[in-house]
Parts: structure tokens; C-alpha cells; sequence
């Protein structure tokens, strides 16, 4: 699959087989995670995987919806914002676009091997802090449920591309 093939298949799949995921795939997609582009190369994340056979009451503590465990993984990508670069000009720590960065590394190459995704921003982070057992200075920013889609994907609605894209000013 090409990667412009790669962006029009990937949906945010909300149902999962029990299938597990190959431990070939999990690396590949581990690998695109470790090579996303961080500012500054300085590569401030951490990307926890998570087995959820016997721990879904656990793992529901974080984000309640039933289909983010149905999957047989979940992978938490979390930020050390004291190894992140910070801009100069205002303080702005780039941890969480790094880590943006990295999740978007990761679904698209779960696409591309055929496995399905959901970025999953509305957790409660208290709960992961706790259930992944995170050190200070560690936090988590982004999960997604890892495995082979057990529903098909609904139409894509975007808003036209004029909408979205100015030239030269706003």
C-alpha cells in the first residue's frame, strides 16, 4: 500500500476482534514510532505497550469506552517534558507535538499492515498515571487500542480543502 493509499484507508476503528497482533507487526510499528520526528531529535516520549486480556476493568478505569479494550492491545504514548526542547522565544515544550508526531507514526503504520487504530485524547489522566504506574515527570498524552478491525469503516467527512489551507497570510 503507497502512502497516500496508507491516508485515505485510516479510520478510528471502535470495535476490535480478539485476534492478537503479530509480534512482527507490533515491532514494525514500534519502529515507526521510535523513528518520528521529535524537536530537536531529542526523542521525549516513551511508548508503553499494554496486553488487555484480565486487565480491561483496569484499563476502563482510563477510558470507559468497551472497545478500547476489545482490542488485545492498547499503546500509551506518554512525554517527558524535561527532555523535550523548549522554544526560547516564548517557553513553548514541544513534548506534546512530539508525541502527536509519534501516534501519528504509529496509526498510520498500523494501517499499512492492516491493523486498526483510534487516537484517544478524552482519557482520564489521573487514572493512567496510576494504572501505568508513571513516574514524576512523566505523562501520559495519547492511547490507542491496537488490533484487526471487527467493524468497517464509516464515510470520511472532511471540510474542503479551500477551507482549510491559506496562502501567503491569513
Amino acid at each position: 500500500m503507497d502512502f497516500f493509499e496508507v491516508i485515505q484507508q485510516r479510520y478510528s476503528v471502535r470495535g476490535y476482534k480478539s485476534d492478537p497482533v503479530e509480534e512482527e507487526k507490533l515491532l514494525q510499528v514500534l519502529e515507526a514510532a521510535r523513528l518520528a520526528p521529535t524537536a530537536v531529535n531529542r526523542q521525549p516520549f516513551r511508548v508503553i505497550v499494554i496486553h488487555t486480556a484480565g486487565r480491561e476493568a483496569e484499563l476502563a478505569r482510563i477510558y470507559k469506552q468497551t472497545w478500547f479494550t476489545s482490542a488485545p492491545l492498547v499503546l500509551a504514548v506518554c512525554g517527558i517534558p524535561a527532555d523535550g526542547w523548549t522554544r526560547r522565544q516564548d517557553g513553548k515544550n514541544h513534548v506534546d507535538v512530539d508525541a502527536a508526531i509519534v501516534m501519528d507514526h504509529v496509526i498510520l503504520a498500523a494501517t499499512a499492515l492492516g491493523l486498526g487504530t483510534c487516537w484517544i485524547g478524552a482519557f482520564d489522566p489521573a487514572a493512567a498515571r496510576e494504572v501505568l504506574g508513571l513516574p514524576d515527570g512523566v505523562e501520559p498524552i495519547i492511547f490507542t487500542p491496537l488490533g484487526y478491525a471487527a467493524v468497517d469503516p464509516h464515510p470520511k467527512t472532511r471540510k474542503a480543502l479551500a477551507d482549510l489551507v491559506k496562502y501567503e497570510r491569513w
